[in-house]
């Protein structure tokens, strides 16, 4: 397990557990001191100055609260993210909006698209389960 926080393919963020529930493990990342220096903090949701928590579904080993740990993040995972949350619902708003002006006034096309993106966010609120089994997050204790 330790070969994927050395990978080059997978970022790596310690954090504390913060709570267990069942099988799933609660880890609080912690503040990342490299954030102010990043060309990348606008966009990343790890920079923000709140705490972020993420659910570890099934982890390998049995951790306590407050331990320190390292959560590990395939790349690959964060592309698919994006690809899911931003990119694919514009293409969808955008393909709507396009077929909708054809048929439709301005202003009803530019509406049913924004709508269109309702049932969408809805879609993959419901199919939670789906990518949690998808984006495989993982967790390690800190030596």
């Amino acid at each position: 397990m330790e070969s994927l926080a050395s990978n080059n393919n997978t970022f790596v963020h310690s954090g504390t557990v913060s709570r267990i529930s069942g099988n799933s493990v609660f880890v609080s990342l912690d503040p990342n001191i490299h954030c102010d220096s990043c060309r990348a903090k606008s966009a990343c949701g790890i920079s923000d100055s709140k705490s972020k928590e993420i659910e570890i579904t099934d982890p390998s080993a049995s951790f306590t609260i407050n331990e320190h740990v390292e959560v590990v993040i395939n790349r690959a995972l964060g592309l698919k993210a994006v690809f899911w949350a931003y990119l694919f619902p514009f293409i969808l708003l955008t393909c709507v909006l396009v077929i909708a002006s054809s048929f439709l006034p301005e202003w009803q096309a530019g509406l049913l698209a924004l709508g269109i993106l309702v049932p969408y966010y809805a879609l993959l609120h419901y199919t939670k389960s789906f990518f949690k089994r998808k984006f495989k997050i993982s967790v390690l204790k800190l030596v």
